[in-house]
């Protein structure tokens, strides 16, 4: 080991270290290091090992292998002191910092960087020293303003300070005192800890394992615990000896006095002048607490409030926000025969950072049902009241027998004429789940996934339009339809970017991954969500919303299949809709021999119906069981005037519709359907 004295105040060391060691580091027996920043790898010399007591085999150049020679409240100023100097443009650090020998024993070393940098400024590498400073301190404690039990108490100060800067939850402040490094850190053997609630305290933590007091859960403030005691009183307790715990409290100390507990100090935890708790830390072998470390376990108290409040107050702000969020979402799904559906809502854990994530399930007329995953720019509670109003809107159009295309159209009109500034991303999909046929559109969003039955997945490229509210800015309205067959057994997987998307990561690469987990996810629908789901959770950063339809093998198409389609006057997107919806469930009842023929027809019908009556037209088809399999077409209006055939007009196109549907259709009548008429027909299918 080196034991050397002071060395300078910066580092010299040649750009091309460590190809060329400067000689001088050699004789005054210090250690150097390599730290390449692009890698993450570092590489030490040999008397840089031996400083951290760490034999050559067991460091694979990777900083993280010396974690068992540094303290974790060593380790975190260090980690802290380096990227401050990296971010803050400082071409060098300098610190004092503990290590653990391999025999257990703590001594001090000493470590001078510098940072190399790029011409833009970016550090790319770091080259230093690092030394064994005890027996320096141990002569120069006053000259450096070192005094080692201060350092200790200090460094356990900022250790605990900066385990608890992340706690979010009340469960996490808990976590960071209570494991291995947070009970290193403060030097005892276990810790409770008690939250005021309605004039009780709610024991939280309970100490080492197994040594919960049965009737200790909740205790009421004025008995005689030392929690209870520290509430009141608002001062905290130091119990210097067994003696004193046994004769103050003889009740608790009856009970755990096994635990060999030498010594305790219980905090009140204050938070803007009010007890919100308290702490007790218990140890072993201590005889009795100095001034000094009293002040200590003050100021500790003061700064585990201050966080545990924090965590509280954004834990009760995420409750507040999660309950809007799930106001908003509808209360149940409806059941849809033909049809397996689960949905799942995750809100993100970090206070008020909830989002405008929504899905839907809307029944719509002919037996059909709507599909609805979206998400709201934002996360904020602005955000969901704006998701909340758009849900409504959509179901409205959805309900009233829009094409799939008008309703998105529609939709994205609103949000550009609502109060905001915010976009949506969406994807509406209408699926008939007699025929399987499913109309997509897809608004800005992700495309959905196809789970087939046999556990293969695969991602649906759907073609897009502008996410609502920018479509309707830009003038760019055209929302393009998907049409596609859903096989029985096959599941549509529709999701949020919560899903799929982590920091750092390519959006494609979390498609993929959420792909492979959907492949080698359970059979059982409701599994398969609720995995999906704890995916998710173990992220926590972003809401996510979950739709996942399948369409049940037993309801394949059978004789008797029946789609229908309703088409708003003045809605030509709503007409195009209908001739895919049309074709591609001739395709699917296997008619594609007359499938021109019955498209044609159909067409004919529903246009004849728009331009002569005031009301939408109402496209159904049906296959007919009997001798021979047959397709019906039938176009209901409103009016209870008959068609008539009449002659071709001038131009030769006028009046030839009934004459087209007479000359293809093997069969077509009228009949009368309440204030209205249907216009129906018949095709064999060859």
């Amino acid at each position: 080991m080196c034991h050397g004295g002071p060395v300078p105040s910066t580092v010299s060391l040649p750009d091309d270290w460590p190809a060329h060691p400067d000689r001088s580091l050699s004789l005054n027996r210090m250690g150097s290091f390599d730290w390449d920043l692009v890698t993450g790898l570092m590489h030490m010399d040999p008397p840089a090992l031996d400083v951290f007591d760490t034999l050559p085999q067991d460091y694979d150049e990777r900083p993280e292998s010396l974690s068992p020679r540094v303290p974790p409240a060593e380790a975190a100023r260090l980690d802290a002191l380096v990227s401050s100097a990296l971010k803050g443009g400082l071409e060098s650090y300098g610190a004092y910092f503990r290590i653990r020998c391999r025999d257990g024993r703590l001594r001090w070393t000493h470590t001078q960087g510098r940072v190399m940098r790029e011409a833009d400024g970016r550090p790319y590498r770091i080259i230093g020293i690092v030394r064994d400073a005890t027996e320096e301190l141990s002569h120069s404690a006053e000259r450096l303003g070192l005094d080692e039990e201060r350092r200790r108490q200090t460094s356990v100060v900022e250790g605990t300070t900066a385990a608890l800067a992340h706690a979010r939850t009340v469960q996490d402040v808990i976590d960071a005192l209570s494991d291995a490094h947070g009970l290193e850190r403060l030097g005892t053997m276990g810790m409770v800890m008690g939250l005021v609630e309605a004039g009780r305290i709610h024991l939280v933590a309970e100490g080492p394992e197994g040594s919960f007091v049965p009737g200790t859960r909740y205790t009421r403030i004025d008995e005689q615990y030392p929690m209870s005691e520290v509430v009141r009183s608002l001062q905290p307790r130091f119990i210097d000896s067994q003696e004193e715990f046994a004769t103050s409290y003889p009740g608790l100390w009856s009970k755990i006095s096994y635990m060999r507990i030498s010594a305790a100090a219980y905090l009140p935890l204050i938070a803007q002048a009010r007890p919100i708790g308290a702490i007790g830390l218990l140890y072993q072998d201590k005889e009795a607490f100095t001034q000094d470390e009293r002040n200590l376990l003050v100021a500790l108290g003061s700064s585990i409030a201050q966080s545990l409040q924090r965590a509280m107050l954004l834990e009760q702000e995420h409750d507040i926000a999660e309950g809007l969020q799930q106001a908003m979402l509808p209360r149940r799904i409806p059941a849809v025969p033909g049809a397996q559906i689960e949905v799942r809502y995750r809100s993100a854990r970090m206070g008020r950072d909830i989002g405008g994530d929504w899905y839907d399930v809307i029944p719509l007329p002919g037996g059909r049902v709507g599909a609805v995953i979206g998400d709201v720019q934002g996360h904020d509670t602005h955000a969901a009241a704006v998701m909340g109003q758009l849900r409504i809107v959509l179901r409205a159009y959805a309900a009233e027998g829009h094409a799939p295309a008008t309703v998105i159209a529609r939709a994205s009109v609103f949000l550009h004429e609502l109060d905001t500034d915010r976009f949506a991303t969406c994807t509406y999909v209408e699926a008939d789940l007699t025929t399987g046929v499913l109309q997509l559109v897809r608004a800005g969003h992700l495309d959905p996934l196809l789970r087939t039955r046999d556990g293969d997945c695969r991602r649906l490229p759907v073609e897009g339009g502008m996410p609502l509210g920018l479509s309707a800015e830009f003038g760019r309205l055209e929302y393009p339809v998907t049409t596609m067959e859903l096989d029985p057994g096959e599941t549509l997987l529709l999701c949020t970017d919560g899903l799929v998307e982590q920091p750092g990561a390519d959006l494609d690469d979390g498609i993929q991954y959420l792909t492979a987990m959907v492949r080698s996810g359970p059979a059982d629908l409701t599994l398969l969500a609720d995995r999906l789901v704890e995916m998710a959770d173990e992220r926590g950063d972003d809401d996510v919303a979950l739709l996942l339809l399948r369409r049940q093998a037993e309801d394949a198409p059978q004789a008797g299949g029946r789609l229908q389609q309703h088409v708003a006057p003045g809605d030509p997107e709503g007409l195009v809709s209908a001739r895919h919806m049309i074709g591609t469930a001739v395709r699917a009842w296997g008619a594609r021999a007359r499938g021109d023929e019955i498209e044609l027809v159909a067409d004919e019908l529903i246009v004849n119906a728009l331009m002569h009556t005031d009301g939408p037209a109402i496209v159904t088809l049906r296959v007919l069981a009997g001798p021979e399999r047959r397709i019906r077409v039938e176009v209901e209006d409103r009016s209870s005037a008959l068609p008539r055939r009449r002659e071709a007009g001038d131009s030769g196109v006028s009046g030839r519709g009934l004459m087209l549907v007479d000359r293809l259709a093997d069969v077509w009548g009228v009949e009368s359907r309440g204030g209205g008429k249907c216009v129906w027909c018949e095709f064999v299918m060859t």
